[in-house]
């Protein structure tokens, strides 16, 4: 059996997730389409809207045939090492491809940008240094390198958009490999587009913000199961995640300990902790927060991870450079199963299916970073999920 792989957030899997795990399928002849899911927070440094058992079901019941979970480490750090760890699952799963979506579609100039930059490796890194130091961001930093290494050429990858970054860094994370790379062409609205009339695939970002606004799920924008599924989880908790939900347990979190110890958290550096104890002290929402601590130095992302790992407890020390040493199975289909029957003596990394049977240090932060996330929202119902992820089986659909 052929298998292909994509790494997902689906935050949540609309109409644009369905057409990428269909052309997966179609342009790499694969039998099975593995997704590579983040946990329960995300690399932008957000919780994720719903929970990963939520999404997970979405994207099995909308094409996937297997979701495995990239462990915290690697799901909420910069995009070098998030595609590291991603393309090391898909590769332990073998995967003979794998496919992302991109601004650009054509893999032969993702692979020449990275031999270009891979040969001039250290001016490349001083020229990001040297946008950086004048106030750009890191998207435009990177572009501003790529550009000065070759400013003519028609087939060089544009890497201040954001999908193409990130295919970057998975192209350059399967170097050595035997998984190969492929690339689709994104169609519809952009990475950061708000939702427009008339369209029926819309961005992720674009469908939350909408979602949060009016509090009703854009039915025209995703698939019949995420509806249904958002709407389910909606009914019973009457509540989606965001840090403005979470803001009084992120609060806590950050007063509770003194500066120094906020400096032991992953992320933080430079003498950030000092401001982010003092704004926490005045501010009354997240927002707020966040503006009082945002500056040319950091960008919301940055700062956004840094609250994450404070919210997490995950430290500096935790960061280790190994890769996934266990792969959690978070759900399947029939034919997902099968696959995994069938090719799971050829595994060199242990297949997880319940957590108490694994020793995996990766796996024991998933597991804590998943209760305070349902600490985080108000609902009893939810704060009922602490404590039971050592339980949990992996879905079947």
């Amino acid at each position: 059996m052929k298998a292909t792989g994509v790494v997902v957030e689906h935050n949540p899997f609309h109409n644009g997730h369905a057409y990428h795990v269909q052309q997966a399928r179609k342009v790499t002849g694969a039998d099975i389409v593995i997704a590579v899911m983040s946990g329960n927070f995300l690399q932008r440094g957000e919780p994720a809207l719903v929970d990963k058992w939520t999404r997970a079901k979405m994207s099995l019941s909308s094409g996937v045939d297997i979701v495995v979970e990239l462990p915290y480490r690697f799901a909420t750090a910069s995009a070098t090492e998030f595609a590291q760890g991603a393309i090391h699952l898909a590769n332990e799963l073998k995967c003979d491809s794998f496919v992302f979506g991109s601004e650009h579609g054509e893999i032969e100039d993702f692979i020449t940008t990275y031999h270009l930059i891979a040969t001039n490796r250290e001016y490349y890194n001083s020229q990001i240094k040297h946008s950086l130091s004048q106030g750009k961001s890191y998207p435009m930093a990177l572009q501003d390198a790529f550009q000065s290494l070759h400013p003519h050429s028609e087939t060089s990858v544009d890497l201040a958009q954001p999908n193409n970054i990130l295919g970057y860094h998975y192209v350059e994370a399967a170097q050595g490999k035997p998984i190969q790379p492929v690339t689709i062409q994104r169609i519809g609205a952009g990475y950061h587009d708000f939702i427009e009339e008339g369209q029926t695939i819309a961005s992720a970002t674009g469908i939350r913000h909408s979602l949060f606004k009016t509090m009703s799920i854009p039915g025209d924008h995703v698939p019949a199961a995420t509806y249904r599924l958002l709407n389910e989880w909606y009914n019973t908790y009457q509540q989606f995640a965001s840090w403005e939900q979470f803001w009084p347990t992120l609060r806590y979190a950050i007063l509770s300990k003194t500066p120094d110890q906020l400096r032991e958290h992953a992320e933080v550096t430079e003498g950030i902790e000092f401001a982010i104890h003092k704004h926490a002290k005045t501010a009354t929402s997240y927002q707020e927060f966040m503006q009082l601590l945002k500056s040319k130095r950091y960008t919301w992302t940055r700062l956004q991870r840094m609250m994450t790992h404070i919210y997490t407890g995950f430290l500096e020390s935790q960061r280790t450079k190994e890769m996934p040493d266990a792969v959690r199975l978070l759900g399947m289909t029939s034919a997902g199963q099968a696959y995994l029957n069938h090719r799971k003596k050829d595994f060199e990394l242990p297949l997880v299916s319940r957590l108490a049977s694994s020793d995996s240090l990766f796996l024991a932060h998933d597991t804590r970073s998943s209760d305070v996330y349902y600490l985080g929202y108000s609902s009893k119902q939810l704060h009922k999920k602490v404590g039971q992820e050592y339980k949990k089986l992996p879905l079947r659909i």
